[in-house]
């Protein structure tokens, strides 16, 4: 049964966002959990051409709901696999989003993409509908790594994509890396750091290894099959791969991406810092005002709620004073640029001192920033911050 949305209003003294979710995959990554769905699992339900038809009444109603439509800093349209869409399709849905809301001068505009579904033609359509940045899932470019992953994509095609989309006019090129894989060995990661920087490049994402219920990969680790990740080898991994693209001009602007400068994913920084999204799609996540909601996750109860006229929202929740505190901590201390002192309570700089004691935080002027040991544990340096 799905919930009826409060009335919103999004701040002009914050950056809003869209963030469109495509459910579609040609095949399922063993590792993955993300609400997507293959042909076979959709057994002739939803498809794409429903998909973006529904998502335009979305952005429709959701223009409605707001009343004063505000300018869009930043729309990213991940997945799923946004690049089965073709090149059309993606133009579709940025009109989808122009029709309704208007975009900022400047305004970033991404897509996902599996390398698999690009070409030269793709990325030169992409940029001339207004996309300005591409963000490939490459994991790895050692064969048995991306065996384990259940990726199909072939080692070296990520990196081709990554110069296609530079030769087609993209200034903006991320790729996405998986650390801890069973079987990668440290010369796997290095090698497939060094090639997404010869590839040129100007951000990177890197995530290690989790392996999550009700996955393959689960599945195969509860068998015995393979082994789970192990927390120090993945330390291991994160420091290697760290020193290889600071050695390159990368920076840490958030514990699990590096970029160039002017390189840094506007978007995602508009998560961590504070900013407000409306959240399009099935399954979709949206934050403005104090309100969080997220939408219906099955496509086909997605299309079935905009056909009637409704907003497609599953349930939502206020955000009191305090889970708004314990989320500007978490999120923010996982930043560059660090977390203002002015938000801590008392309590929270005596515990905050005793990190700088121990090494894992330190202070520039009036932030508290990670240093390189408390990036490996961040999240612990959260909760004992927090009490």
């Amino acid at each position: 049964m799905e919930a009826t949305l409060p009335g919103l209003t999004a701040g002009v003294d914050r950056p809003f966002g869209i963030y469109v979710h495509v459910p579609f995959c040609a095949t399922r990554c063993g590792y993955c959990d993300f609400n997507t769905y293959t042909p076979a699992e959709l057994a002739g339900g939803s498809n794409p051409q429903g998909w973006l038809a529904a998502l335009r009444i979305e952005l429709g109603l959701a223009a409605a709901h707001l009343g004063a439509v505000p300018q869009v800093q930043t729309v990213f349209v991940g997945g799923g696999t946004p690049s089965l869409l073709g090149a059309a399709g993606l133009r579709s849905v940025l009109d989808a989003v122009r029709d309704y809301f208007p975009l900022a001068p400047g305004a970033e505009v991404t897509t996902e993409a599996n390398p698999e579904s690009t070409s030269p033609d793709f990325f030169a359509r992409l940029r001339s509908a207004g996309f300005t940045r591409v963000s490939l899932g490459m994991q790895s470019t050692a064969p048995h790594v991306l065996a384990a992953l259940d990726r199909v994509h072939s080692p070296g095609r990520a990196l081709d994509a990554a110069r296609e989309a530079g030769a087609a006019g993209f200034d903006h090129v991320s790729i996405d890396l998986i650390y801890g894989t069973p079987g990668e060995t440290d010369d796997d990661l290095v090698r497939s750091v060094s090639a997404a920087i010869e590839a040129d490049v100007d951000h990177l994402s890197a995530y290690a290894l989790i392996v999550e219920d009700g996955t393959a990969l689960a599945r195969r680790v509860r068998r015995g099959e393979m082994p789970a990740p192990d927390d120090d080898v993945l330390a291991r991994r994160y420091e290697l791969l760290d020193r290889r693209l600071t050695d390159a001009g990368f920076d840490w602007y958030e514990v699990s991406n590096w970029a160039r400068p002017g390189g840094r994913c506007r978007h995602n920084l508009g998560y961590w810092d504070g900013g407000q999204w409306w959240g399009a799609g099935p399954g979709a996540h949206g934050y403005i005002d104090s309100t969080r909601w997220w939408n219906v996750k099955h496509p086909n109860a997605y299309a079935e709620s905009l056909a009637n006229g409704t907003l497609p929202v599953a349930d939502f929740e206020q955000i009191d004073a305090q889970t708004s505190h314990v989320e500007e901590v978490m999120l923010r201390m996982r930043l560059r640029c660090g977390l203002p002192l002015a938000v801590l309570s008392a309590a929270e700089r005596e515990r905050a001192a005793r990190a700088i004691d121990d090494g894992l935080l330190r202070r520039e002027d009036e932030r508290l920033v990670l240093t390189d040991r408390g990036r490996l544990l961040a999240d612990a340096v959260v909760r004992d911050l927090l009490g």
